[in-house]
Order: structure tokens, then C-alpha cells, then sequence
């Protein structure tokens, strides 16, 4: 199997990041409910970042949301919001404070199966795209409760709505944390 990561050359990575720049212009709506803005805390510095991710469910009495890490243990915002999991979140207009906790691993397996029935080609492709073979929702179950090599889902549940977010576009300055 071979891992995907994620671009690393100037242009690639502006265009991986083009996403958070929509949001950050008001424009988050655009993007629908398929899709969130998570902010959240740089493990190591303690600054703000940010990342914009797939929603793969959501519970509409709580207002929670699914999301995968599709680099797995690797990426980054999944292993901030493992160190700290307060973070902040937006779909489309709706902005709101909350906690990320990662699904057991069968959980997530089963979450992922049952997103790839609700969007078989959307899910062939994301996984293909991430380096995994997939034929068939018991692949999905493998790769989201592979613990190591898998895909991993949070949920984001909501504690306030409403909420203030820092304004990344104002100027920097002492204690402005400003996400990269």
C-alpha cells in the first residue's frame, strides 16, 4: 500500500489550502453542508490552525459532525485534536465551539462503510486517492478500524453555537494567533 501525502511544492499546496481561504472570505456557504472548517490548536505552538474537511455524517438532534483523517495518525490536525481537543468549527455560516473525539476504530470502520453506501463513488475515489484499495464496504470497515494504517473519524460535537471567531484576516500582533 502506498500512502498518499499531501502536496508539498508552493503552487500544490496553495490549491490544497484554496478551501480555507473560502471560508476565511465569507464565502463557506458555497461549499454546502458536505464540507467543515475545523480550527484548532497547533499541538506544539499552541497557535491556531486550520482545515477544511469532508463531512461524512452528521446527527441533526445534536448538531454533531463525522470527519476522517484521510492521512490517518499522520496528519496534522488529527494529532492536534488528539493533544487538544477544544477547537472551533464552521459549516457554511454556522460557526461553533465544541470537542473532536476520535471513534473507536470499529466505529469508525462502520462509519465509513456506510458513508461509501451513501457516496460509493465520492469514497472509491477518496480512498483510492489516499493509496487504499478498496472493493467492497468490508474494505471500508478494514480500513477505517486499522488502527495504524487506516482511516480514523472524529466527531466534532458542539458545546456552543454562535461563537466569535478570531479574525485571521486582521493584523498580526501579540497573542493574535494566526493559523499557517
Amino acid at each position: 500500500m502506498t500512502f498518499a501525502q499531501p502536496p508539498r511544492d508552493p503552487l500544490g499546496r496553495a490549491l490544497y489550502r484554496a478551501p480555507i481561504w473560502i471560508y476565511r472570505l465569507g464565502l463557506g456557504p458555497l461549499l454546502g453542508g458536505r464540507f467543515v472548517l475545523l480550527t484548532h490548536r497547533g499541538r506544539s505552538t499552541g497557535e491556531a490552525r486550520q482545515a477544511v474537511l469532508e463531512v461524512l455524517g452528521r446527527n441533526d438532534d445534536t448538531g454533531a459532525v463525522l470527519v476522517a483523517s484521510g492521512y490517518g495518525n499522520r496528519s496534522q490536525w488529527f494529532r492536534n485534536v488528539r493533544a487538544e481537543p477544544r477547537v472551533l468549527f464552521q459549516i457554511g455560516n454556522r460557526r461553533l465551539r465544541g470537542v473532536a473525539e476520535a471513534l473507536p476504530a470499529r466505529e469508525s470502520g462502520q462509519v465509513l462503510a456506510h458513508y461509501a453506501q451513501e457516496h460509493p463513488i465520492s469514497a472509491t475515489e477518496l480512498m483510492r486517492g489516499l493509496g487504499h484499495d478498496v472493493d467492497g464496504l468490508d474494505d471500508y470497515e478494514r480500513i477505517g478500524a486499522d488502527p495504524v494504517n487506516g482511516v480514523p473519524v472524529v466527531r466534532l460535537r458542539p458545546e456552543a453555537e454562535t461563537v466569535h471567531f478570531p479574525d485571521f484576516t486582521a493584523p498580526t500582533g501579540p497573542g493574535v494567533p494566526q493559523p499557517r
